[in-house]
């Protein structure tokens, strides 16, 4: 019996070392796969009678976009997530959106270090390549960026801490509200934990049939909710940095540098063109007063950047609110956070980009740094795969469904960018559709670069150069 016990122990402990052999060598596509593999348990997991509110099967396209939106914390869905699922459905949809928007590899790396009390190199390089895409390709990184591989340990601890505090924040500040409503003191808890979590995680699931209409002109629900999506959006190695160094500006890498003045500057312009927009518009600003437009101006572009929130309803909104809502959800949040887009810092390098060419610098350059060549190729690759998929999921939507080219659009970027926002056309798709929206959330979660990374086989050092020749540009 010892015998055999230590075999079973040796084979275990041999298994283990070639799943993280496997995640070391290849990062993104053990992300892949972890993402993946979490999605089927959900499905599985919502799939089971206990968690729907009714006695009939939940349909398999239900389970399986919801799964999706669980785990890629985008906050679409085909049901009324308020009324269709029970609250052990509800347990486990909070349950997939704390682990989808901490990362799975980096609270893989959290439980580690918790039980060994140390992290190891292996260790290391996973979550740092949930957290840096750059940090996918084999080979050496320069460690001249927003967190170095020697700090991932407190980077880690950052994010663990950071999410039970700002969550526990939020939900504190939020119960007082919550209880004027009339509703219970347990149930009022629970709801208050849970709108803090669908915040940080700017999934923006919520739990009334009535969404945020008891409390869309409440200034200090909406402002802690919008704190809570800030938060969430700037990305974990922001917090990190700011944590050690808030009084101390000087000492801001230029990754915090950069997602700061570009998320503030985005939040400002979305801000500013919603208030002018829909200021005449009836059916959203027009009947309020200029508080409640300037709050509601705020509150929709804090949204848009992956919240997911939202107190109007977005079908009525102009067509030119609808083109600016895109472009904004198609930006996103900052990288390694739990917002979804193409990430800020992505606009930032390719902006600069543009500024040095028409400067004619060589040299991207910023807060008296120099950026190299080859984050402005990763950016370039982002947006181009990004606006790509965008293309491709609403062309497929459109031949499935027939339905206005706005509205497919809107939804197909929101599912990209994993922002939640819906013009309302999800639950009338078919389950074709439904299952292109799903791998769009899915694409647009994992990243197009971790995506492409770990398609190709192997980074190849080229040996040789060929001779140079300039095509015509623009």
């Amino acid at each position: 019996m010892a015998i055999r016990s230590v075999s079973r122990v040796g084979v275990v402990a041999r298994a283990l070392n070639a799943v993280g052999d496997f995640a070391s060598a290849f990062p993104a596509r053990f992300a892949i796969g972890v993402f993946f593999l979490l999605i089927v348990a959900f499905t599985l997991l919502l799939s089971l009678p206990v968690s729907r509110a009714g006695s009939s099967p939940t349909p398999l396209a239900d389970a399986v976009f919801t799964a999706v939106s669980v785990i890629c914390v985008t906050g679409l869905a085909t049901v009324d997530m308020a009324t269709f699922w029970s609250p052990v459905g509800h347990g486990i949809i909070l349950l997939g959106v704390e682990i989808g928007g901490i990362g799975a590899l980096t609270l893989a790396s959290i439980l580690g270090l918790v039980i060994s009390r140390k992290l190891g190199l292996r260790a290391k390089l996973m979550a740092a390549s949930d957290s840096n895409p750059l940090r996918i390709q084999r080979g050496a990184v320069a460690e001249g960026q927003a967190v170095r591989l020697s700090e991932i340990g407190g980077l880690l601890a950052t994010v663990a801490i950071s999410t039970v505090v700002i969550e526990a924040a939020i939900a504190v500040l939020l119960l007082p509200r919550i209880l004027l409503q009339g509703i219970s003191l347990p149930d009022a808890l629970w709801q208050s934990v849970y709108f803090s979590a669908m915040a940080f995680t700017n999934t923006g699931f919520v739990l009334s049939p009535n969404g945020l209409a008891p409390f869309s002109e409440d200034v200090w629900f909406l402002g802690v909710i919008m704190v809570g999506v800030v938060l969430g959006s700037i990305g974990f190695p922001v917090i990190y940095v700011l944590s050690r160094n808030l009084r101390r500006p000087k000492r801001w890498s230029l990754h915090v540098k950069l997602t700061l003045v570009t998320s503030g500057i985005l939040l400002a312009l979305g801000a500013i063109a919603y208030f002018a927009l829909e200021f005449g518009n009836p059916a959203t600003f027009g009947q309020m007063d200029a508080g409640q437009r300037v709050l509601q101006s705020l509150f929709l572009s804090v949204m848009t950047r992956s919240g997911g929130f939202s107190t109007v309803d977005i079908s009525q909104l102009n067509g030119s609110s609808l083109l600016v809502t895109d472009m904004l959800m198609f930006i996103g949040g900052g990288s390694g956070s739990t917002a979804g887009g193409i990430k800020v810092t992505t606009l930032a390098i390719l902006f600069l980009a543009a500024v040095a060419e028409a400067r004619g610098h060589s040299e991207m350059e910023a807060f008296e740094r120099r950026i190299p060549t080859d984050v402005l190729r990763v950016a370039v690759s982002v947006t181009l795969w990004g606006a790509t998929t965008v293309a491709v999921a609403t062309a497929v939507i459109l031949q499935v469904t027939g339905a206005p080219l706005d509205l497919v659009l809107f939804d197909v970027i929101s599912a990209f960018a994993t922002c939640g926002l819906s013009t309302g056309l999800i639950g009338q798709l078919p389950d074709p559709a439904v299952y292109v929206l799903a791998t769009t959330m899915f694409l647009g979660r994992v990243g197009t670069v971790t995506l492409a990374a770990a398609l190709a086989a192997r980074t190849q050092r080229q040996l040789f150069r060929r001779a140079e020749e300039r095509p015509i540009v623009g």
